[in-house]
């Protein structure tokens, strides 16, 4: 009978701690919170091809645009132009820098800005002059270049980018700055582009010029994007290298974006080393804004378009299908920024 009465004690004892715990205010159910409904962003407008093929197609009409000749001139006048039509706020800055072989050439880069007031801001930049040597060719090495890829597929991506900014009607866009660079491309002949060459500061002058001396003081952004040779037909896009040491998130949302708008055959994920030096390393290195490079690694020749500083540069290289995949992709990621 005594082991009875104990087993009913205890049974006792756990039905009031049961209450007690019931009545406890700690553990009264939590109310359901609703999940959280996902913000609709506008869409990015269409990406015109045809528009960014015909801005290549001019800028490939005024000849060879190397710095310092009439027809580098007429295109950049023509740049400024097509900003201030798109309703960008303009700014050009001049200078002179010395070239491999120590003649002093002018420089000018174009700045066109969007809500210039932002403090939030993404660049964008792509390089304008063509080379003045056609050093990988065969035939008349000495002449200078069209360079409808090199030089002209960036460019006129970014002027088709531009059109749609000017008519951007989303006031939760950033601040975006489309830069313009000069005498990029206008580096030591012998051994340029390899990482074992004395010559790797010979070029990309113009972004060093304008790293070192911003258009606005302090300058800062949240990314960069640079466009180089972005128009062959068939072009492939590697992650190069050099945007996978500075700047790898801003790889990464370029690529997932191509991804996701069915580029992904054209973007690879996979990283290749090919570019001694470009644009966005003087970017990366002195402004720490960490700008990826969008630029074609071709299989065969383990580095560029075999059109590369050949006289082969010209519209017949640009292919429209590229145009879209590259412009496409960035305004996606563009109009996505908030």
């Amino acid at each position: 009978m005594g082991a009875r009465v104990s087993t009913d004690r205890s049974w006792a004892w756990l039905v009031v701690a049961f209450a007690v715990q019931a009545c406890t205010p700690g553990t009264a159910p939590k109310p359901e919170v609703p999940e959280p409904v996902p913000v609709l962003l506008p869409p990015a407008p269409p990406f015109n091809a045809d528009s960014a093929y015909a801005f290549v197609a001019q800028q490939v009409a005024f000849g060879p645009r190397v710095p310092g000749t009439p027809a580098h001139a007429a295109c950049g006048d023509w740049i400024v132009a097509r900003l201030k039509a798109s309703g960008a706020s303009v700014t050009e800055q001049r200078g002179t820098v010395t070239a491999f072989n120590g003649n002093p050439l002018p420089l000018r880069n174009i700045i066109g800005s969007w809500r210039p007031g932002a403090r939030e801001r993404i660049l964008l930049l792509a390089h304008y002059d063509t080379r003045p040597f056609a050093d990988k060719d065969e035939e008349r090495r000495n002449e200078p270049i069209l360079g409808a890829n090199d030089g002209g597929s960036g460019v006129g991506i970014l002027l088709e980018i531009a059109r749609h900014l000017g008519t951007a009607t989303d006031t939760a866009l950033l601040g975006v700055d489309l830069l313009f660079t000069d005498v990029e491309d206008y580096g030591e002949p012998t051994g340029a582009m390899t990482m074992e060459s004395n010559s790797i500061a010979t070029w990309a002058l113009g972004s060093q010029y304008w790293a070192k001396n911003p258009h606005v003081a302090g300058y800062t952004a949240r990314f960069g994007v640079l466009l180089d040779m972005c128009g062959a037909k068939d072009a492939r896009f590697y992650q190069e290298s050099i945007s996978m040491q500075y700047a790898p998130q801003v790889v990464r949302k370029l690529w997932r974006t191509a991804a996701a708008l069915g580029h992904g055959g054209r973007f690879v994920a996979e990283t290749r080393h090919f570019v001694g030096t470009d644009d966005h390393l003087p970017i990366n290195e002195l402004l720490r804004i960490p700008t990826a490079d969008i630029i074609e690694y071709h299989e065969a020749t383990g580095a560029f378009h075999p059109s590369w500083h050949t006289h082969d540069d010209d519209m017949d290289v640009i292919d429209r299908a590229t145009l879209h995949a590259v412009g496409s992709t960035v305004m996606e990621v563009l109009w996505k920024e908030r």
